[in-house]
């Protein structure tokens, strides 16, 4: 049978699992699970997807790689369904997979590519435990990124994503520390064949002048950012060490939107942070609101080994997951006028193999019959259902 790679978490590992895929497309018998540990569920979701796994390829070699293989290796590696944990900073190293080192192949041709252009973090958010597995921050140089680009280029990707662990932090341990937004504009001078750029998630107290004014004036650059805001309190930033404040977020948004009105606002945020009050919690509600946050990733918290969170005054599982619902509730909310308010607007959509796409903005949009995965077509949405344009 044809190996496969199942993918969990973050654009990163999406972007990862892709040269994964790439390295052992020739190795048979093969199942490799890129897992993801940035909480308990995510953990949780790992072995779920290792036992799945198994009982579809009961004979296949079952390998484990991603933040998991190293945050939670004895646990994995416990496991009478796995065969082998691959480090996570080797797993992009052919030689891990008994591969010959050699030219990168081709990537497989799809309708997005995500390049991975750094690794890694610097910082100590005191929830996270994701530096753990992915070490300090590394950026890809500028000529690398060039060069992966093009190949999905040549592959006809008409979009291509950035990502990483912490995207904003790319250029710091390169020569002359270069900003992200020098990053972007090289792509766009570089490639004007390159119909759409994307970001991945960003810190928005690292966006660069360069970058602002290309997401401000550049049409080829998405408007769609995705903030990794965490929370809207201030007190609850501090303790877990983020390095912006409620404000911050609220004067970045705003000046966006006065001179890109389309850009579309995402979030992570967690809920039930240790020491989280109601009013907390209440202000972890409000700035979805304020932002108009429409692509929000809530994430209930869980105490990570090994973080100073962990060590924190918790709250009841039964409140985190309480305040996790009503965070949702809210991004509902805000998510379902913004889609109403894009009815019967033209919106430009690249087309996926299911049967949808995505526009600018990043709203799911029904392609119409007979559409070709990989292009891009104007569509004006007459209604919405269940979250969905059509």
């Amino acid at each position: 049978m044809a190996p496969e790679v199942i993918s969990l978490g973050c654009r990163l590992n999406i972007a990862e699992s892709e040269q994964i895929r790439t390295l052992i497309a020739d190795e048979g018998d093969v199942v490799v699970v890129n897992s993801c540990a940035v909480t308990m569920e995510a953990v949780r979701q790992t072995r779920q997807a290792i036992r799945r796994a198994r009982r579809a390829r009961p004979d296949a070699r079952l390998l484990v790689t991603g933040c998991a293989a190293d945050i939670e290796r004895d646990q994995l590696s416990a496991m009478p369904e796995v065969d082998g944990l691959i480090p996570n900073t080797r797993k992009l190293d052919a030689r891990a997979w008994n591969v010959p080192a050699g030219p990168p192949p081709a990537p497989t041709r799809r309708t997005r590519a995500f390049i991975a252009v750094q690794n890694g973090c610097d910082h100590a958010c005191t929830f996270c435990v994701i530096p753990q597995g992915r070490g300090r921050s590394r950026s890809l140089g500028v000529a690398e990124v060039l060069r992966e680009v093009e190949r999905h280029l040549e592959q006809g990707a008409p979009e291509v994503v950035l990502t990483g662990v912490d995207v904003t932090s790319w250029g710091h341990d390169l020569p002359g520390t270069p900003p992200l937004g020098e990053l972007v504009k090289a792509l766009l001078d570089e490639f004007p064949q390159l119909q759409r750029l994307r970001m991945s998630s960003l810190d928005g107290v690292e966006i660069d002048p360069l970058l602002f004014d290309l997401f401000a004036g550049e049409p080829r650059l998405m408007p769609h950012l995705h903030l990794s805001l965490q929370h809207g309190s201030d007190l609850i930033l501090k303790r877990m060490k983020r390095r912006h404040l409620r404000r911050d977020a609220i004067d970045l948004v705003s000046r966006l939107k006065q001179v890109r009105p389309d850009i579309a606002i995402g979030a992570d945020l967690i809920a039930g942070f240790p020491t989280e009050t109601d009013t907390h919690h209440a202000e972890n509600c409000s700035i979805i609101e304020e932002l108009s946050i429409v692509h929000g990733h809530i994430f209930p918290y869980s105490p990570r080994p090994g973080t100073p969170a962990a060590r924190m005054p918790q709250l009841d599982r039964a409140t985190i997951k309480g305040r996790a619902s009503e965070l949702r509730a809210v991004v509902a909310k805000v998510r379902g006028e913004w889609l109403q308010s894009l009815v019967g607007e033209s919106q430009c959509v690249l087309i996926e193999r299911d049967g949808t796409g995505y526009a600018e903005n990043f709203a799911r949009v029904e392609a119409p019959a007979g559409s070709v995965p990989g292009t891009i077509q104007s569509i004006t949405p007459h209604v919405l259902e269940e979250g969905l344009l059509k």
